[in-house]
């Protein structure tokens, strides 16, 4: 069975590119190298270059380590951390 490809509306693959770009501009900061963070976070350098351009494909695993390594690890538990619209169906039913 094949691998199932995800597909991502254009306004979606732009905050992924965003977040790309933030990342690379991170380690550019940092005066890191593609090939330092890739060993430090037991990637492949094409691997990094996907993730530094907000590639859909790559695993979440995978950009983790990249952030661990950037130091930016605890960037990872902001990820649906204000979930508004979760808190307002909540109040919804409360009422």
């Amino acid at each position: 069975m094949g691998k199932k490809k995800q597909v991502l509306f254009p306004k979606h693959i732009d905050i992924l590119k965003h977040m790309g770009e933030n990342i690379k501009l991170a380690r550019k900061r940092r005066k890191l190298t593609q090939q330092q963070v890739s060993e430090r976070a037991d990637i492949v350098r094409s691997t990094l270059y996907l993730i530094e351009s907000g590639a859909p494909s790559v695993a979440i695993g995978a950009y983790f380590n990249v952030l661990r390594v950037l130091g930016l690890q605890e960037d990872f538990l902001k990820l649906a951390a204000d979930d508004e619209f979760g808190r307002k169906l909540q109040d919804l039913d409360l009422l």
